[in-house]
């Protein structure tokens, strides 16, 4: 297939659980999911490669849910276990819409999905097929962004589309300041440095490293995701 007006040949998607849950706030809203992989479904037959990272926190923050209460590690290991929930609701939902799409793990979970490997990613991706990456990094006390831009780095994903519940990277949290300013276009320096909550500095720095462009943008409209592939002004870019 061509890729006809998308700048870009394969992408890692991260998705925020919230992003999935709707007014909701927990759970899986199946409207909104069903709009989300309609889309990915036009960016598939545009020629797109799509690699796909999902939060869990519609279900489970680690170090939110369990600070104070519970061992940190086994909070997080919790936190991975959710992002799974969710990668194989998104795996049904796009297999019902005619995309092929393979469940791919952090940790061995036999019956659930396969255990990640570069080699097996890109023999997915080369034949059209969507991944749906799980379970972060692996390992406790690394967020789902980090395991995004790694994902991003082992695949040579061109960018990393970042769907938020916020439509860019602003000066300061617009919720709590009606002065805060948002960006069209920053460095990844800028963000560690004025310690914006764009992504832990660990995910920033990651994404610095390897040079991989970050286009931060709400998820509210689905269609966002075709915008930034074709390089329009859509949210923040962070380069």
């Amino acid at each position: 297939m061509q890729q006809q007006n998308s700048v870009y040949k394969r992408v890692l998607l991260k998705l925020s659980g919230e992003a999935l849950s709707g007014a909701a706030g927990t759970g899986l809203d199946f409207k909104i999911m069903a709009q989300v992989c309609g889309v990915i479904a036009k960016c598939v037959s545009l020629g797109v490669e799509v690699g796909i990272v999902v939060g869990g926190g519609n279900f489970w923050r680690g170090v939110k849910n369990g600070e104070g209460r519970m061992d940190r590690a086994r909070a997080d290991y919790m936190g991975m276990l959710a992002t799974i929930m969710n990668c194989l609701a998104l795996q049904d939902v796009l297999q019902q819409q005619g995309v092929e799409a393979k469940v791919l793990t952090a940790m061995e979970i036999g019956h659930v999905g396969e255990l990640f490997s570069v080699d097996k990613a890109d023999e997915y991706l080369r034949a059209g097929k969507v991944i749906i990456c799980g379970g972060g990094v692996g390992s406790p006390y690394f967020t789902t962004d980090t395991g995004a831009v790694l994902r991003a780095a082992l695949i040579g994903a061109e960018a990393i589309l970042l769907a938020k519940n916020v439509d860019g990277v602003y000066s300061a949290d617009p919720r709590k300041d009606p002065d805060a300013v948002k960006f069209d276009t920053i460095t990844y320096q800028e963000v560690l440095d004025r310690n914006l909550a764009v992504m832990d500095s660990t995910a920033t720095c990651l994404a610095m490293d390897n040079h991989i462009p970050v286009y931060v943008f709400a998820l509210n409209d689905p269609e966002n995701i075709l915008r930034a592939l074709r390089g329009e002004n859509v949210g923040t870019l962070v380069k």
